[in-house]
């Protein structure tokens, strides 16, 4: 009964995409995953179980609960936070045309939003391409915090760096040089509180 929507409660709730679930289980698309969701066809019993496992839910739960009042009931203060994109120049950071998608996250992260991880800058780190980086908002940076700032329209994640005017945005992996630039072209989107790691 509650299946379609615990499905995409769970993926949403731990950050992932429909094409990394496809991915995980040897789909060729997206497209499966959207129809487990929408409850217009259901996963087998052999996936029914996998997914139990990758979520640490009770299969006949997943079923027959509504899983997400459940935590709700339970005292558990979940909060709903924006996957953004990229982040278009002269709109609000969370401006609906900047968000990819929404996820449920504990409210003691204290993230405002996420953003996925592009390249492999910040590996020294271990932030890794692919990897969900939980932001808190805010527009000001301590020296040698790792955040997210924005360049034109896109959100770069590095270490941060301010000197005399200058803002200095340093990678975590020698094969990058650091970014330098003057006060008037960046904007510091918020800070970096936590990771979740796509490549297990």
């Amino acid at each position: 009964m509650y299946l379609a929507k615990n499905l995409r409660y769970l993926r949403l709730k731990y950050g992932l995409s429909q094409d990394y679930i496809a991915n995980r289980f040897g789909y060729k698309s997206y497209t499966t995953i959207q129809k487990w969701e929408m409850g217009t066809s259901e996963p087998s019993i052999g996936v029914l179980s996998d997914l139990s496992a990758l979520y640490g839910v009770d299969m006949d739960a997943m079923i027959s609960t509504d899983l997400e009042l459940g935590e709700a009931q339970q005292g558990k203060k979940i909060k709903r936070i924006p996957l953004l994109g990229t982040i278009a120049a002269g709109l609000p950071l969370l401006a609906e045309q900047n968000i990819e998608d929404h996820f449920y996250i504990d409210c003691k992260l204290g993230a405002d939003f996420a953003l996925r991880v592009k390249g492999d800058s910040m590996i020294g780190v271990h932030i890794y391409e692919g990897d969900l980086a939980f932001i808190r908002q805010q527009s000001t940076l301590e020296n040698g915090e790792i955040g997210a700032i924005q360049i034109e329209e896109e959100a770069t994640l590095k270490k941060f760096y301010h000197e005399e005017g200058t803002i200095i945005l340093q990678a975590e992996n020698s094969r990058y040089a650091p970014i330098i630039l003057k006060n008037g072209n960046v904007r510091v989107l918020g800070k970096l509180v936590a990771v979740l790691s796509m490549r297990g």
